[in-house]
């Protein structure tokens, strides 16, 4: 988007592929045949006047629930109340969902949820949202509505509170992460002041929010293409030790951006997560009780504190490609790239990239050796079988994976013999 375009009336949609959709068009023009407006809001507009993808299509409309309901039924589509009690009907046309919420104004709000009424005036509907780029809404013909200065914000790519920033945080105080997590994705320079000492002053209300709800735009935050930047505002101002329990290593988190950057790598969220807040013993068990993490993403953090000197090129490849096959290919990539970070090597480093780019050139061999084989060496059947399987393995990674066959034979014997004796 052009700096040009700051003082200009917003500009028009018409012709948006995902506007004039045959789905997107048959939901509008459903409602527009009963006598109400209807308009796509929020971040699908944002989306497109960025210039980036868009993907969820919500709509807002003066219709009632009930009358969206009947007008959608006549027009053949599908509509199921998924948030009655907050004016929301999701219209399905062409096996697309499609969210259509009456107007509303909130009478009471309580963390995510609100005591709403409804109401036909767009500017009240407005007025609920949260920053002003989420507040402009566009018509079926592509024409844009900015009841709240939204377009000159999101040309200027500022991340602005509507009404006062304390209001609107404390009706939900997720919204001092999002207010982050938009700046990360969407903004230049630093977070707006308004709403930065509005999120200082009222930053213990993060303390009230569930981990489910924190983890998730956290991770959202950290895969944002500024997210070293902010992630540092927060820390400089007190508030990321609210959302990880601590006080955060944001220059090892700035390490992991500049080589997922040099190595030409999408973000990582999790890892990015890891490099951030696992800074001392026990703080992945920690991260996962505060954060709701799922046990796969639990897992894969508490395997980055695998120490071992595998990573470091300058220890034989050998020692790379045991801890390879013993760990797996992405505890490998993720630990290898977080002793990069650690390390004083450079995001550009060589022989570091060699290292760590290690299993996309060599795949873990299986163990050519079955239990079938122990047994057929006079081993009884059990536990003496798996010992000599262990002490095979320990060999055969110990010897670099040799693939001879006598070799193999000539340490089976031997180990058979051991537990035979």
């Amino acid at each position: 988007m052009g700096r040009d375009n700051r003082n200009l009336r917003p500009p028009s949609l018409a012709g948006a592929e995902w506007l004039v959709r045959e789905e997107t068009r048959a939901v509008l023009h459903a409602i527009e045949r009963g006598g109400f407006a209807a308009r796509v809001v929020g971040g699908a507009v944002r989306n497109a006047l960025l210039g980036e993808p868009v993907k969820d299509i919500d709509i807002a409309t003066a219709a009632v629930p009930a009358e969206v309901v009947r007008l959608a039924g006549a027009a053949g589509l599908k509509a199921v109340p998924t948030g009655i009690e907050y004016g929301t009907v999701t219209v399905i046309a062409r096996h697309t969902p499609f969210e259509v919420t009456t107007l509303r104004k909130d009478i009471e709000t309580f963390g995510r949820h609100a005591r709403v009424t409804f109401t036909t005036d767009w500017g009240e509907d407005a007025r609920r949202r949260d920053f002003t780029m989420n507040a402009l809404y566009c018509a079926a013909d592509g024409t844009l509505h900015d009841p709240l200065g939204g377009w000159a914000d999101l040309a200027r790519r500022r991340v602005r509170f509507i009404g006062d920033p304390h209001d609107r945080i404390r009706e939900d105080y997720l919204r001092i992460l999002r207010f982050f997590r938009f700046t990360a994705e969407y903004a230049e320079g630093k977070p707006e002041p308004a709403g930065l000492k509005a999120s200082i002053e009222l930053k213990g209300g993060l303390d009230q929010l569930s981990g489910e709800r924190i983890r998730g735009e956290l991770l959202r935050l950290l895969a944002a293409p500024r997210a070293v930047a902010t992630v540092e505002a927060m820390a400089a101002a007190q508030i990321l030790e609210h959302v990880i329990g601590a006080p955060g290593d944001v220059g090892l988190l700035a390490r992991v951006a500049s080589i997922e950057r040099a190595l030409g790598r999408d973000t990582d969220p999790l890892l990015r997560l890891g490099a951030l807040a696992l800074t001392r013993p026990g703080s992945a068990l920690a991260l996962r009780d505060r954060l709701q993490l799922s046990n796969r993403e639990f897992e894969r953090l508490a395997r980055l504190a695998i120490p071992d000197r595998a990573f470091d090129p300058k220890a034989p490849e050998q020692e790379a490609r045991a801890f390879l096959y013993r760990h797996g290919a992405e505890t490998f990539a993720d630990a290898a790239l977080l002793a990069w970070a650690r390390s004083a090597d450079a995001p550009g480093d060589q022989a570091r990239r060699v290292r760590t780019a290690l299993p996309a050139r060599w795949q873990p061999p299986a163990l050519p050796v079955r239990g079938a084989d122990v047994v057929a060496l006079g081993v009884p059947a059990g536990p003496a079988v798996g010992r000599v399987l262990a002490a095979v393995e320990d060999w055969w990674i110990g010897e670099d994976f040799p693939n001879d066959p006598a070799a193999l034979a000539a340490a089976l014997v031997r180990f058979a013999k051991d537990a035979n004796e």
